[in-house]
Formats: C-alpha cells, sequence, structure tokens
C-alpha cells in the first residue's frame, strides 16, 4: 500500500534532513539544541544551526566568486585576441562591426582590454579596429588610462604612426599617463628628435597639456636614456616659455653622467652655479658615480682620490652628504675588491648623520660573502634585522647570496643561509632549488641534491630532472692496479728454475748427445 505523503510529513522529513547534515558539519553544536519543541519549529522555520549550516556555504561561495571572474574574463580576452590576431578576408567584415557581431553582450573594463592587449602582440594595426569599437561601445567611458593602453602596445612595436591616430582619436580624452605612454616608448625607441618634436606640437595636434610637468617628464625620460645633448638643447630654446628650476638642472647634469661624459656634467654644473642656481646633492652623487665608473674602468687606483675630491667640492659648496652618497661610495669600492675600507666607510656614516638603509647592507653582505669573509657577512645580516630592513630580505637577495656562496665553493656555508632563508618565513623559489640542485650534483654530492628535490616537489616547484654533471675535481677516480714489483731470487730459487728448464728439454728431446746436451745446459746457465 502506498504511503500518502502529506505537508506534516514533508516537513517532518526536511526537518530531520536539515539535522542531520548540521550534526556532521564542522560546527559542533550542543545536545540541547538539537531537541527543539514542535512550537519552536512551526514560528521559527530556520532554526540556529540551520542557520549557521546555510552562512557557512554563503561565505564559502563569496570567497570563491572572484576567481570565477577572473576566469570568465581571461577566457573572453582571449576570445577577443583570437578575433583580432586571425586574418582577414576581401569580402570579411570590419573589425568593429565583426566584434559587434560577436561580443556584444560583453561588459569591457580596464583590465579586460589590457589582457586582450597583452594576449594580442601580432595583431598589428587590427588593434586600432579594436581601439574604434571600444570608444563606440556607450556602455564602457573611455578614458586617459584606456587610451594610454593602446599608444604603449603600438609603442611596443614601434608603429608611431599608429599611436599617433589613437591620439587624434582620443582628443579630448588623452591626459598625463598617455603622454608618459607615448614620451616613454619614442626614448626607448632611440628617437629624441621625434620625442622633441611631439612636445612641441602636442598641445596643437593632440590636445594634450603643454606646461613645466610635461617638460619636466620629457627632460627625464631623454635624460635617463643617456639623450642629454637633445634635452639640454630643448631647456634652453624653452627658457622664455617654462624657465627650467632645480629638479631640471639636476636631471640634465645625471643625464650627462649617464652618458659617461664627465666634462660636459662639470660645465653645466659651473653655468648653473654661475647663474645662481643650487645644484643639490641628487647631481652631486651623479656626477660622483659617473667619476668612480670612469675610474674603475681606466684606473681603479684612483678611485678613492677622484672621489674625495668631489666629497671635498660638496662641503665647498656647502651640500651635505646623504645615503645615496655613501652607498655609490660603498658600491663602487665593493666592485674593485675594497671591501675594508667600504666598511671603514659604513661605520663612519654616522659622523654626517647619515644611517645606513636595505641597499648599504645588501651591498656589504654581497661582497663579504664574495670576499669569503662569510662570518662578517652572517652578522651583517643579523645587524640588518636589528636595524629594522629584515623585510628588505627577500627571496632575491637570499638567491644573491647563494649564488655567491655556491660560486666560491662554501656549499654548507650556502645551506645554512639556505636554512636561514626559510626560517626568516621566506619560501624558497624554483631558480633557488635548481641553483641548489646543480652545485650539490657537481660536488658528488647526490643525496643532498635529491634531498632537496624532493623538497622542492614537496613545496609544489615543478623542478625539471636535468642532466647534471660532476666536476672531474670531485668524481671518484677508478683506484689504479698495484704494480707487481719483481724480487730478488734467492740461490735455491734460481738453481730450483733452472733444473726445471733443464727437464723440460730432455723431454723435448728424448735422443740427444752428450755434446748437444752439455750446449743446452751452459745456455741455461747463461740466460738464467
Amino acid at each position: 500500500m502506498r504511503r500518502i505523503t502529506t505537508p506534516s510529513t514533508l516537513r517532518s522529513l526536511f526537518r530531520r534532513c536539515i539535522s542531520s547534515s548540521a550534526t556532521n558539519h564542522t560546527h559542533h553544536l550542543p545536545c540541547s539544541q538539537l531537541s527543539l519543541s514542535k512550537t519552536h519549529f512551526f514560528t521559527s522555520p530556520l532554526p540556529h544551526y540551520d542557520s549557521l549550516f546555510f552562512s557557512h556555504y554563503s561565505t564559502s561561495f563569496r570567497s570563491f566568486s572572484s576567481q570565477p571572474e577572473r576566469d570568465q574574463e581571461e577566457t573572453t580576452a582571449q576570445s577577443l585576441s583570437s578575433e583580432l590576431v586571425k586574418e582577414l578576408d576581401a569580402e570579411s567584415l570590419s573589425i568593429p562591426q565583426s566584434l559587434d557581431l560577436s561580443f556584444s553582450h560583453v561588459n569591457l573594463t580596464p583590465s579586460l582590454i589590457l589582457t586582450t592587449l597583452n594576449l594580442s602582440p601580432d595583431a598589428g594595426r587590427t588593434v586600432l579596429g579594436f581601439f574604434k569599437w571600444v570608444k563606440s561601445k556607450e556602455s564602457f567611458k573611455l578614458d586617459d588610462e584606456v587610451v594610454s593602453y593602446f599608444v604603449d602596445y603600438f609603442g611596443r612595436r614601434k608603429d608611431f604612426k599608429a599611436a599617433q591616430d589613437v591620439l587624434i582619436d582620443g582628443i579630448g580624452l588623452a591626459g598625463r599617463k598617455t603622454l608618459e605612454s607615448m614620451v616613454d616608448r619614442l626614448v626607448r625607441a632611440g628617437r629624441p628628435t621625434q620625442t622633441v618634436g611631439f612636445f612641441e606640437n602636442m598641445e596643437k595636434d593632440y590636445g594634450l597639456v603643454r606646461d613645466l610637468d610635461s617638460l619636466k617628464l620629457v627632460v627625464s625620460r631623454l635624460c635617463e636614456h643617456g639623450f642629454a645633448s637633445y634635452a639640454e638643447k630643448m631647456v634652453k630654446s624653452l627658457a622664455s616659455e617654462f624657465f627650467p628650476d632645480e629638479y631640471i638642472c639636476d636631471m640634465l647634469i645625471r643625464g650627462w653622467c649617464i652618458d659617461g661624459k664627465l666634462d660636459e656634467a662639470q660645465r653645466l654644473a659651473g653655468e648653473m652655479y654661475r647663474g645662481g642656481f643650487e645644484i643639490g646633492a641628487s647631481a652631486y652623487n651623479a656626477i660622483l658615480d659617473c667619476v668612480c665608473k670612469l675610474c674603475r674602468k681606466k684606473d681603479p687606483f684612483r678611485l678613492q682620490s677622484e672621489a674625495e675630491n668631489v666629497l671635498l667640492e660638496m662641503e665647498e659648496k656647502g651640500v651635505p652628504r646623504d645615503v645615496e652618497t655613501f652607498n655609490l661610495l660603498i658600491t663602487n669600492l665593493c666592485k674593485i675588491r675594497k671591501t675594508e675600507d667600504a666598511l671603514n666607510l659604513f661605520y663612519r656614516m654616522g659622523e654626517w648623520g647619515c644611517n645606513p638603509n636595505e641597499t648599504t647592507f645588501l651591498t656589504l653582505i654581497r661582497s663579504l660573502y664574495q670576499a669569503a669573509r662569510v662570518g662578517e657577512g652572517d652578522e651583517m645580516i643579523d645587524r640588518m634585522k636589528s636595524a629594522g630592513f629584515g623585510d628588505a630580505l627577500d627571496k632575491k637577495a637570499y638567491y644573491e647570496f647563494l649564488k655567491i656562496l655556491c660560486g666560491i665553493e662554501r656549499l654548507d656555508h650556502a645551506m645554512s643561509v639556505f636554512a636561514k632563508m626559510k626560517e626568516d618565513g621566506c619560501k624558497p623559489g624554483l631558480k633557488t632549488y635548481d641553483l641548489l640542485i646543480g652545485k650539490m650534483v657537481a660536488h658528488n654530492r647526490v643525496d643532498k641534491a635529491n634531498a632537496l628535490y624532493k623538497e622542492a616537489e614537496s613545496n609544489e616547484l615543478a623542478v625539471e630532472p636535468k642532466a647534471y654533471m660532476v666536476h672531474p675535481k670531485y668524481a671518484k677516480k677508478k683506484s689504479a692496479p698495484a704494480k707487481k714489483e719483481k724480487k730478488r731470487e734467492t740461490f735455491p730459487e734460481k738453481m730450483a728454475r733452472k733444473r726445471t728448464k733443464l727437464k723440460k728439454i730432455r723431454l723435448n728431446f728424448p735422443v740427444m748427445s752428450p755434446v748437444v746436451l752439455y750446449f743446452w745446459t751452459r745456455l741455461v746457465n747463461v740466460l738464467g
């Protein structure tokens, strides 16, 4: 007989199901909460443990909701990229029409556009159609940031004609970020003349603001890439419109120093000083760095004396030393293997009211390890942590330490630094394990290499097994067979050997005359 299901039966089944799922859940509740009365069930359809049950899963869904969104955005970017990269026929639709037909439902975001451009390095000028389609979308507001993405894309391809087309279409939208992208790409492409011309005409042609801040941007980019002569000519030609300040003067001096032209930097510094400009510490630091580099290249023994002349000039002009000044001196001294002089300078920093920063400590630690002063290097690491710069000891810094220690064949100390790295909470990367495994195998310490390989696998790092070579210096050499030394026979042994030979002769020649026998006997005695 089939059982009739009533609403009360359904409610009891639902209640039993919810109670069983709640008891199996990780939230353990007291028994008193499970024994709910009938009146409580009807007055409150969702008891306390039910709310815990559903709230747990709702928070879980919220935590994982961002991941599907990122995956969906990546999938959409892949689809857009494949549409941009595919070859177009003569009868095919234009790019904006094709994108409207296939992606009209897509909600555009700046991150989606940037991902699409990064996935389409070979799309070429098809991206111009993509830009027009993005601009035509009413649901998306085109701004300065998105325009800079397209300018940067064409700048990477050195297609500045297409970048200018984007700027023309983006008049009224382009701003500071677009200007930075265009200037940066022009300078990195080695086109200083075109950069200067772009600055002169950008307000008239593209609607970009031409002021002192934009001039500083162009001058800094030109000087950073060694085009100080173009930057100086531009500043002098625009002096009546934009009077240069101390920042521009310091950047011009720095640009000549980056180009390695110390005479031009000193000439410009003299002109500025006579013109009433105060040269700051950054300009003198650039001159000091240029002097040290030229001395390292031509005559390292003159480095300290030439650097001292620059420091004396700073004192005469009333420019105080800063941390960057000491960092430059310490770095250049360490590069010519004068670690002791660098340490003395480090201990004297307090005399000028300067305290070392993370760059100072990292430079000295590397130099101490390179000089095989591993104990002092460890002490400098502890000193760096106590000074409050422990955050700078990241994966990259420890990898550099390990690379130096492996290079000077201090594997045991490298392993101790590796252990210290893990103690500090810095998770080693793939390059770190690959370096240590290769060195361990080269030193024929295969057991250590296998342990490191298993540790990398346990950390979910995809270390590729390679055919590492054992260094011939550490390979086990096969023991050469012992040479048998000839022992001197005693007289009884010698006579026994002669009798054996004569016996063999008699057996081979049973019929022998006495003369022949005498002859053989004499021969055996002579030959021994």
